[in-house]
């Protein structure tokens, strides 16, 4: 049974807008700077965490001291 050329001239533009969409979409997932920036927002959002950050101010501290008492011995 032979399609109408008008039906199969509309599902090809269809389907090139929606691999248009497609790319588009997956051209800003893969955007480096974007990458970039979610990360360094999720960095944010987990130093927010006081439990996070008091672990990491324990732990420069201690790193301090130790160089300290190194140099100093």
């Amino acid at each position: 049974m032979a399609r109408d050329p008008d039906a199969i001239q509309r599902d090809i533009e269809k389907t090139r807008e929606a691999l248009a969409a497609s790319l588009d979409e997956l051209e800003t997932k893969a955007n480096p700077t974007r990458a970039v920036e979610v990360g360094k927002a999720t960095v944010r959002e987990k130093l927010e965490d006081p439990r996070i950050r008091y672990a990491l101010i324990g732990a420069g501290a201690l790193t301090a001291v130790l160089v300290l008492r190194k140099l100093l011995r």
